[in-house]
Order: C-alpha cells, then structure tokens, then sequence
C-alpha cells in the first residue's frame, strides 16, 4: 500500500540523509531525538496484528485512537445523526468493538438512551427471575421439516450473507475460522464458496442469488449439476434460495470491475475484470408453484440437506400465494430468512435502502402469523436477519417469531470495520471490503478470528442472561408480551398489542 511503502522509503532515506549530513554538520545529530521514535513506532505498528488501522497506516492511524480516546469527553460536539437530524447512538459500535475484543463491556451512569422519546423498547423484568447458570448459554435449533434428511443443528446466532467479493480473502477467512471456533454458520452471500470459506472447515449456508454464481451455465441459468458437486461438500450444511435482499429488494446487485478479479471470475464463472450484475429477479422459477419445485430440485440434489429462502417482505399477497402452493403441494422449505428492509451491509441506491421493503419486525411478524395462519410454522424455522446487535436484539426478534438470527453488520465490525463508507469503491481502509491486496493484508486472520468467536460467544451470554432476568428459562418461551414499546409520552404498548398474534389453523 501507498501509505505503508511511503513510510518505510521515507523512514530509509531519513536515516541516510541524517547520517550524511551529520558528517558536515554535528549538531544534526540533534534530529534523531524527535525521528527515531517516529521511525521506531511506524515498524512497530507495521509488525503488530491487532490493529488494521495501524498496520495499513503506520505513525498516522494513531490521530484516529487519540480522537477515540477521548471521544466520550467531546461527543457533544461530534453528534451523529439519521437523515431527519435526530441523534444516533453510538453505544452498540462500542458494544460490538468490546465485545469483539473481549474486554469489559459494561458502561456507567445507567441507560445511554433517552427513555421517554418514542420508539423506545424495553422488556420487562421478573421479581422471580430465573438462575442464569441452568440456561444454556449456546443454544441450538434444528433445522429439517419431513422432507429433509440431513437436518442441521443450527447455532441461535450466526454470520449473515457475505460474498467473497465483497468482502476479501482475509475477511472471509476471519469469519469462517470464527465460526468454526464458535460452532456456528457462515452464510456464504450469492457470490459462491470461495476456497476461503472452505479451508477453516467452518459450516456453512450456501446462498443461491439471481446470478447462480458457482451453479451457472454460461448463459448464467441455473445448473443442477454444478450445483449438486458444491451441495454436497461436507461444509455445507443448509442451502438458502435469495430472493431478495434488505439492502435493495427488487433491484440485484453488482460486483464492480475493480473488484472482480480473475480468482473471483473463476469461483463465479464469469468474465474477469468487469461489472457483474445480478438479475433483479430469478430465472429459475417466475411463480410460487415453480419456486416449490426448485425447492424440491435443490433438495434432491443436495441429497436432503436443509433447502430454505430468504427475502425481504414486499407485496405480502406473493407470500401468502407460496404459503398456498406449500399447501397445494405438501412441499415446504425447511426454512426462511426475513430480512429487514433497514438491513444490508453493503452499497444500495438511497432510495431502495431508505423507502423500499418492509422492515425487519415487520416483516418477520407478518411471515410467523402467516405460517401460523395456514398451519405451515411447526415445519419451517424462521431466521431473522436486519441490525441484530445485541442479546436484546435477538430476544425481540424471538419474540416476534424467529428461532434464530443472522447479522452482518455486527460481524463485520467484530473483524475492525470501522464503516468508513468505502466498501463500493474498493479502497477499504481496514481490508474488510475491498481486493487490494495491501490494504487487506493488514487484517490479521487469527487475531480478527478470535474476535469474531468473542462477539458470538459474549452476546449470547448476555442474551440468556437477558431471558433469565425476565423469568424466561428457554429462548422457545419468549413471546410478544415480554417487549414493551412506548408509542407516545403517555402511551406504552406490549409487541402482542401491536403485533396481534393470529390463531393456529386460521387463514385455510
């Protein structure tokens, strides 16, 4: 990188014009008391592992810890704020960061939140709450309806979908080798298994998208054949059709040239060193019965392994017309993922990320009260997906119906992402997303890895911890009536009030 053999030429040719001149002129001798400490802490930063920003920008990238340091003492001056100049809170970045590193995340002077605006949640405690050491604190759920034969015991929390691509070579390998320690999923995203996702043996979802990367003949249709030689691979444990995504539903996506290098082009049989687009839309199916039977073709090919979908809830009459041809054919997926509107890790059009999908809670309510309705839920698992942070975050999200979830942003931060808002121009200053070889190469693998497992590991706790301390002794027992939400000043409602559950068996 520019910065990094900037520094090392400038270090060298500092140290022989010193030498030099001090031969003509002693008392420039005098120059090394303020240079060498300079020079000494820029070869320290490049040889340490635990700190991207130091390794990628030697000497400079401590004006950023400094700023960070006293953060806390001049936040007032430095507010963020959403498109409608409301403040942010930046206490779950922190969260994230201490929790990744395993260091104390507990923080002073009580809530960090304003309790009285709207939209604040919160649930209720129990004067009887229950022992958290006789809750486990690794939950799992099995995913495998009637049809699946080689069911999947799925972590409660586990990485979102990702491509390699996207993110690069040293991301991918820190997150897989996370999950491996961790025992949970890493959903590959639609950009194919990449070598880097197979050489830390982590599980993996395997995500199928409009452009069939990785199971695509050349015209870019779907490929049975391609696809079953990767379904079967011992990594993959569960198979997910994208139908839509949070970030820009209904839209596709794209690889930019600059990032589609000739190893990407040949996971995902394309062309190298050109724009890549997604379709907006499959081509394998165009209607709910064909999207059943792809369901099935996949299942078969993958000799039984998990076969779901994921989307982001647009027109709800398209659910509830899958939700019918289930019925019709007696064929289910053996899971969903509900992704939220507000989610999506990566570049989007503004107007698809802020006005287009249904958010998450939304979304995820609506899909359980539908499967409850038609008597399709004790068969399908539902995964949520959409700015899960924290235990409270998945606890909310059970709540409404979900039995696992999935997060990306999270994630990513656990391996240094500082969302410096590059990650569509392939200049990502942390080697999270990008393809720069440089840049990339100052994530260390095993220190990121372990900062993955940690995040995992810690907000877990934390949410069994959570349930315990409302009375709560299985993540299966959580209901709407456990979460409140204050709608006004005055007026305070439980998610079972603004989410009315619908009766088993109701809509046949």
């Amino acid at each position: 990188m520019k910065v990094r053999s900037g520094f090392i030429l400038l270090s060298v040719l500092t140290i022989i014009l010193t030498a030099g001149v001090c031969l003509i002129w002693k008392p420039v001798l005098w120059s090394l008391v303020v240079t060498a400490p300079i020079i000494l802490i820029g070869f320290y930063d490049l040889t340490q592992k635990r700190q991207t920003i130091l390794r990628n920008f030697p000497v400079l990238g401590h004006f950023r810890y400094l700023l960070e340091s006293i953060r806390p003492e001049i936040m007032q001056y430095f507010v963020e704020t959403d498109t409608q100049g409301r403040p942010i809170n930046r206490m779950f970045r922190s969260l994230i960061y201490q929790r990744a590193k395993d260091v104390t995340d507990t923080v002073p002077f009580g809530t960090q939140m304003d309790v009285y605006r709207s939209g604040y949640e919160w649930m209720d405690h129990s004067m009887y709450a229950i022992d958290k050491k006789i809750i486990d604190t690794k939950p799992r759920v099995l995913v495998g309806g009637k049809h699946c034969r080689q069911p999947y015991s799925a972590s409660l929390m586990n990485v979102s979908a990702m491509s390699y691509g996207s993110l690069s070579k040293n991301a991918v390998l820190a997150l897989n080798k996370g999950a491996k320690m961790g025992d949970f999923a890493q959903n590959t995203g639609e950009g194919s298994i990449s070598p880097f996702h197979l050489e830390p043996n982590g599980d993996l979802i395997w995500q199928i998208g409009t452009g069939y990367f990785g199971c695509r003949t050349k015209e870019g249709t779907f490929c049975p054949d391609s696809f079953a030689e990767k379904a079967n691979l011992d990594s993959v444990k569960m198979i997910e059709i994208k139908i839509s995504q949070g970030a820009k539903p209904g839209h596709g996506g794209i690889l930019p040239a600059a990032k589609n290098t000739k190893e990407i082009a040949e996971i995902r049989n394309i062309t190298p060193h050109t724009d890549v687009h997604s379709p907006p839309s499959h081509s394998a199916f165009s209607n709910p019965e064909e999207l059943i039977e792809f369901i099935s073709l996949l299942r078969e090919r993958s000799n039984g392994k998990p076969i779901g979908f994921k989307l982001c809830v647009g027109k709800q009459q398209e659910f509830i017309e899958i939700c019918k041809a289930m019925i019709k054919t007696g064929v289910t997926p053996d899971f969903i993922t509900v992704d939220g509107g507000e989610g999506g890790t990566g570049a989007a059009p503004v107007e698809f990320s802020n006005s287009l999908g249904m958010p998450l809670r939304d979304g995820l309510a609506f899909v359980y009260d539908t499967l409850v309705g038609y008597g399709l839920k004790d068969e399908i698992k539902l995964m949520a997906s959409g700015k899960i942070f924290t235990g409270f975050h998945i606890a909310r999200a059970l709540a409404l119906g979900a039995d696992m979830v999935s997060c990306a942003r999270a994630m990513m931060m656990a391996i240094g992402c500082i969302q410096a808002l590059e990650c569509n121009t392939n200049s990502c200053p942390v080697g999270v997303a990008t393809q720069n070889k440089s840049l990339m190469s100052g994530l260390d693998v095993n220190d990121k890895s372990f900062r993955v497992a940690n995040f995992h590991r810690k907000t877990l706790k934390s949410f069994t911890e959570l349930i315990a301390a409302a009375g709560v002794d299985s993540p299966e027992k959580l209901e709407r009536k456990h979460v409140n939400r204050r709608i006004g000043m005055n007026v305070i409602k439980k998610y079972d009030e603004i989410f009315p559950y619908t009766k088993a068996n109701s809509l046949l």
